[in-house]
């Protein structure tokens, strides 16, 4: 193929014609035929001189449409939605304008009005010490200093909202780096008043409530629209250097309790005991007391009364004490010894042996009998003895105790 070829490799020339390169009047020609179909006119009929090229109306006309879709596009730009729960914040050349409800809403679009969605009812969590799990540790953040200088390694989350969301926006920068310094802060703080033993075993709680108070003090106290809602600590343990002297710690404190335990379930079980035999005997020995004082005041009174008898009788008043206390020996003794004056013989009744005896009644010797378990009866003296009267006896008896 020649370069001097005017069909560019094409073929011969059909018709005569030429079958150059595409001519630029051509494209300018189709161009403006479109532009005219597009603003609905038609380009003039045939005739002399061909199309006529785009006038300065239709020109105007197409960069006015374009214009207005442009401005269009532009002030639709400007609708935003705002769902329930959140907030919307709208800037006037980055200066607070307004804020905004739920909804559909529309601002002036940028680059003169933009605007800020910020969620009120998300409650954001903050990891303090670590980084989504305990193990990932962060040590510059989570080894803090006791109140008995000791070293704990402490991680924690906190957990807040925003509830004033200008605040939130415009009066601190990085309002999440803020919050972090800020828990990170009011947690050394807390720490730093607190004992080892109850930051590790006791008061976890008590430290998360003391240290969520403290935050939100210091929140309010710079108005970053922040508010706590808790503070959990998720782990606390000594530094790894010293876990093993704290581990022996911790089992000889649990050695300690429960011995104590121990011990006081002990006292527990011998003191009520102790006490109540105490007061036993306390109530016994009042009872004994009463009773000796009555049967002194019982006998004092006998005795009274009986010497009033005795005054009034004195023969009489010796006889009965003489044969009560008789009665009163020999009713408390199962032998019996009767000696009788001039025999020289004395006289044993077995009556231990006759009463144990079977039967209701026991026979006696010389015709004597006494029923089973009653006291026996003075045997009759024998005939050749002779028989001694009660009142033989008396001159002799009372005038022995004489």
């Amino acid at each position: 193929m020649s370069l001097n070829d005017p069909n560019w490799g094409r073929g011969s020339p059909r018709g005569g014609g030429n079958q150059g390169p595409p001519d630029l009047d051509e494209l300018w020609r189709s161009f403006n035929r479109r532009i005219g179909e597009l603003l609905g006119r038609r380009r003039g009929g045939g005739g002399e001189g061909g199309p006529r090229p785009p006038s300065g109306a239709q020109i105007g006309g197409g960069a006015g449409l374009i214009a207005g879709i442009a401005l269009a596009v532009w002030l639709a730009s400007g609708f935003y939605i705002v769902v329930e729960g959140q907030r919307g914040i709208v800037l006037t050349f980055g200066k607070f304008a307004r804020d905004t409800g739920p909804g559909l809403r529309w601002r002036v679009p940028w680059p003169i009005e933009s605007h800020e969605i910020v969620n009120l009812s998300q409650v954001r969590t903050l990891e303090v010490g670590y980084r989504n799990s305990v193990k990932a540790r962060q040590l510059k953040e989570s080894l803090m200093l006791t109140d008995d200088e000791n070293i704990v390694d402490l991680q924690f989350a906190v957990q807040y909202v925003v509830p004033e969301p200008r605040d939130f926006l415009f009066n601190v920068r990085s309002p999440d780096d803020t919050a972090r310094q800020v828990a990170e802060t009011a947690m050394r703080e807390v720490i730093g008043k607190a004992r080892m033993d109850a930051i590790l075993y006791e008061s976890q709680d008590v430290i998360g409530t003391k240290a969520r108070d403290l935050m939100q003090v210091i929140h309010d106290r710079y108005k970053t629209g922040i508010q706590v809602s808790t503070v959990t600590i998720q782990n606390a343990q000594p530094p790894e250097q010293v876990q093993a002297a704290f581990d022996d710690a911790v089992k000889a404190g649990q050695d300690r309790e429960r011995q104590k335990n121990e011990g006081q379930a002990y006292a527990n079980d011998v003191i009520p005991k102790a006490r109540g035999t105490a007061s036993r005997l306390l109530q016994e020995a009042e009872g004994y007391k009463q009773r000796v004082i009555a049967n002194a005041e019982g006998d004092a009174s006998r005795f009274k009364q009986v010497l009033a008898e005795y005054s009034k009788a004195p023969a009489v008043t010796r006889e009965r004490i003489y044969i009560e206390t008789l009665q009163q020996i020999l009713s408390s003794t199962s032998k019996v010894m009767m000696d009788y004056k001039g025999t020289g013989n004395l006289l044993y009744l077995p009556l231990d042996k006759l009463m144990q005896s079977s039967g209701g009644a026991t026979a006696l010797p010389d015709g004597l009998s006494t029923a089973r378990g009653a006291p026996a009866a003075e045997p009759a003296a024998p005939a050749d003895s002779g028989a001694r009267s009660r009142d033989t006896l008396r001159p002799r008896e009372r005038g022995d105790r004489q």
